[in-house]
Order: C-alpha cells, then structure tokens, then sequence
C-alpha cells in the first residue's frame, strides 16, 4: 500500500502525508467556522477538517469563481455557522435564492451522499431573518437614505458623473451642507443646483469656484433619469439606520441574518451596488473602535463586487480602500464576491485575508490570463494550482484563511459542506407576513415626507415673489397719488424702494443660509451622520 492510499491515522508517518501536513495548517484550538474536507489527489479526507477561525473573520475576506460554482451556497454555509455562534450576517440576495436561510433544509439524497463524504452531522435547520428592500421596491422593510446622508462621492458613481461634474456635485453639497440645507430625497437636490444657476443664487458659488450651467444641466438631466428608473423611492426619510444589522435573537442568542432582497433591482447593479457601499460606510461612521474581538460585530457579504468597481472614480476607490481597512478594528468583517480576484483593485484585494476560490474556466485567452493572475494570488501551495482550479466540481473550492496567530494558512482544495438551511427561495407569502410582523416594519414601512431643501427654497422663492409684488403695488399707488397731489418737499423713500434697496433680491441664498441650521459634517467617504 503507498503512503497516500495509506488509511488515516494507522501510520505512524501519517504527518508526513501532503494531505495531512495540510490539514494540520487548519487545527485550531479556538472558535472556528467548519467549511468542509480536504481535497487530495480527488480523493475527500473527511478527518481533515477545513476551517476559518472565528476571530479571523474581521479581517475580511474574498469568495470568487464563475457562475455556476456554488459561490451562493459557500455564502449560506457561512451565514449559517456564523448566526448560530451569535455574530450577525448581513447579505445580498440578488436573485431571490438566498432567502431561504429562514427556512429548514430540505433532506434528501445529495444532502446525505455530500454530508457523508465530508464528514458532516447535517441536520435541517432554520436562522433568524430580517428581509429588507430598497426603498420599498419588492418584499422587504425598506431601506432609505437622505440625499445629504448617501453622500456626493456615492451619487456621483450612481449618476455615472465624470471627476469635473463630481467635484461640482461636491461644490454643491458643500454649499447645502453650511447653509443647513438638508437634501432628503432628489427634488431636494435638484431645488439646490437650479437655485445655485439661478439669477440669484449664481454668486453665491463665485468666490469657490463657481458652477457652470452646462455642469448643471448635466447634473439635471442625470437626476431625472435616474428618477425615471424609479429610483427616486430609493432617497428619503425615514432613513435606515444600519446598527439594526448587529441584533441577536432574544430568543437564543443567535445572530440575526439581514437579507437585502434585491430581485426588483437587478437590472440596476450600479444602484444596488452603491447602496450597500453607504450601509457599510454608514456603520464606519457609527461605531466605535474596539479593536481585536473574540468574534465579529457583524459579517457584511457584498455580492457581484464587481459591479461596484467598474468605472469607479480614484476617489471612489480611495474611499473604498480606507473603509475597508478601518472597519476591521470596529469589529466588522467584509467579505467580497464576485467571479475573479481581478475585478477587486489591488489595495483592496491587499486587505483580505481569507479566501475561498471556487472554479474558474479557462475557455478563452483572457480566462487563461485571469486562472494565471488568480494562482499567483495564491501563497505557495503543494498543489498545482492551475489544474486543480480548472478541475473544482460545484460545491468545491481552493481554501487559505489566516490561522489564530494571522499567519496564512496552506492552500487546501476543499469539498464544501452542504448548508443546513432551504437551497431556493423562502416562499413568497412566509416571506411577507416575516416583513410585516417584524417589529421594524412599523418604523421604516410608511416614508415621510418633511420641509427641507426644496420646501425652504420653494418658500423663500414665494415670498421674495409676494413681497415683489406688493412692493410694485405700493409703488403703483404711490406714483398714482403723486400725480393728483404733487409735492415739493424731497420725498422719502417708498416702501417699494426700501425692499429693493434691502439686498433681498441680491442675496436670497444669505438670508436662507442666515435662517437654516449649522453646518452638516461629512465622513472620509463623504457621506453624512444622520439625524439624532
């Protein structure tokens, strides 16, 4: 018998093994996360145990391979044993499938056939869930954010602006932000830039740079299209207040799995996208520093990562970058999926310590250039990376996480564990009356519409108007009055002349700075603390 067809644990050189020197790199003595087997030569060794320890879990990580892999399903098993040790989840469910974390596992042949090779006590079980939707669109408690708190930086890469119409856009917030402006939803926004281009409020941006009316009509245009895609449901009040993502079941402790639903809005991944980059830098700018934990505050997954970075600004990317490197000693995990470790700049790829590569396919010349810049991601392995890559069925992949002491561990080809919860969608009606009998829904369900930006505008507009118009009356009157009765002392002047000569015409946007609120303060990724 060779030395690899040797049984486990009969040799008394079984650590000399490849398989078994492996599987050592992943016995650790605290918390831990069970992924599955380890892979070897094709053959599963169930008394290897592939695992990510519980502490590590902040220091983020990244979950890539082609369509079809089992990409979704690696993400379930994680939220599973994550939830069940108390640390809350937070998820993206793109296309309806992921709900299903609520509901028991249905038992059957494949299940037992997977959990037996990998070594597996399956049994069929439920998580607590939260179901979530932006701004009301599809099943879920909708998930709003002002204007003024999603931030320039983040609307300029929804509106696809150029760096130009960004940094006007930023010029413009900017005058909002120290006038107290607060721009609550779109009509906000677009009340602001056609005052700022306006015969009265143009010189107000003069002395900073000014805003030119092509940037503006620019800006314009963009918002109206952008409303037209229905997305202005999306900006409003009451604004989610993402610290409701880091709830425990009262019940048993068990952390409470967010599940963003978003098959509504797939057609619109720049948006979405966006978004879930505002809910991650909204905790940023909430929680405190807390360094090192036992296990993390919260497990954020952001799915189709790729979307977010396409065509993104530097700035954009900065922001992204230093969130990502920050949120880490505040106790949050962030782990990013998407197909390839390419579609993840750099800087950011840098920041992730653990790694779960399903298949990749090498079907064309730029899918070869990709599988030979995914291997050389990889720490040195005894494995030959490009074949086994090539070779992964559904449901198995190329594991490296980083061990309890942050060193990372052997590259191990893995076979998955099955998730223990639904595969498929929670039924629609289950769904609904879990939305409505949330104790959240009552206080996120019904938007509201209070006096901001454009209201504040609207009236300031409508009283210059009726103080013009009262003032040509009094002169009317006035002129009237002198022709029948002239008079030769030196006249005073009229009331008319007065408000005219008051500056109220010339500085309309001084004295509705002069009666608004202080000035709003911004985090590094530009977005705003919400109202207290």
């Amino acid at each position: 018998m060779s030395e690899l067809e040797q049984p486990s644990g009969t040799s008394a050189d079984a650590d000399t093994r490849p398989w078994a020197q492996i599987g050592a790199g992943y016995a650790f003595d605290g918390p831990a996360l069970d992924l599955g087997a380890l892979l070897w030569d094709g053959t599963c060794h169930p008394d290897a145990q592939v695992r990510i320890p519980l502490p590590m879990l902040n220091r983020h990580g990244l979950v890539a391979g082609a369509t079809g892999t089992g990409k979704t399903k690696t993400l379930q098993l994680i939220a599973e044993q994550l939830s069940a040790k108390g640390v809350p989840v937070f998820l993206a469910d793109i296309k309806g499938d992921v709900s299903g974390i609520a509901a028991p596992g249905a038992d059957g042949e494949k299940v037992r056939e997977r959990a037996g090779q990998v070594g597996q006590d399956w049994t069929a079980t439920g998580f607590p869930c939260e179901f979530y939707g932006l701004g009301g669109t599809g099943p879920g408690i909708p998930i709003r954010a002002t204007v003024t708190g999603f931030g320039p930086v983040l609307l300029s890469k929804v509106l696809q602006l150029n760096q130009t119409q960004e940094q006007s856009l930023g010029l413009i917030f900017h005058y909002a932000d120290s006038k107290g402006l607060e721009l609550v939803d779109l009509k906000d926004l677009r009340a602001v830039v056609a005052f700022l281009v306006s015969d009265t409020g143009k010189a107000e941006l003069k002395g900073i740079g000014g805003l030119s009316t092509v940037t503006a009509g620019v800006i314009l245009r963009a918002l109206t299209a952008f409303e037209q895609q229905g997305a202005g449901a999306f900006f409003g009040e009451p604004e989610f207040d993402a610290a409701e993502f880091l709830r425990t079941a009262p019940e048993d402790g068990r952390g409470i799995v967010s599940v963003l639903e978003l098959p509504a809005v797939q057609d619109k991944p720049q948006l979405f996208s966006t978004f879930l980059m505002w809910l991650l830098a909204d905790l940023y700018g909430d929680l405190p520093e807390v360094g090192d934990l036992d296990k993390p505050k919260l497990v954020f997954f952001f799915d189709e990562a790729h979307l977010l970075f396409n065509g993104a600004s530097k700035a954009f990317l900065e922001s992204i970058t230093q969130t990502v490197r920050l949120i880490r000693s505040k106790g949050v995990g962030v782990f990013f999926v998407t197909q390839t470790p390419k579609d993840v700049p750099g800087d950011v790829l840098a920041q992730l310590g653990n790694r779960v590569q399903h298949a990749l396919r090498a079907f064309t010349p730029d899918d070869a250039k990709a599988l030979k810049a995914t291997v050389r991601t990889f720490p040195n392995s005894a494995y030959d990376l490009e074949e086994v890559l090539t070779g992964l069925g559904t449901g198995e992949a190329v594991v490296t996480v980083l061990s309890e002491k942050g060193a990372p561990t052997p590259v191990a080809a893995t076979r998955l564990r099955a998730p223990q919860s639904l595969m498929g969608p929670f039924p629609a009606p289950e769904l609904e009356a879990a939305v409505k009998g949330s104790l959240l829904y009552g206080r996120y369900a019904e938007a509201v519409d209070r006096e901001s930006a454009y209201e504040k505008l609207t009236a300031e507009q409508r009283a210059a108007e009726a103080e013009a118009l009262r003032a040509a009356e009094e002169a009317a009157a006035e002129e009237r009055e002198a022709t029948r009765a002239p008079r030769q002392k030196k006249e005073e002047p009229s009331l008319a002349e007065q408000v005219v000569g008051s500056g109220l015409f010339k500085s309309l946007a001084r004295s509705v700075g002069t009666q608004l609120g202080r000035e709003i303060s911004r985090s590094i990724f530009g977005t705003a603390r919400r109202r207290r």
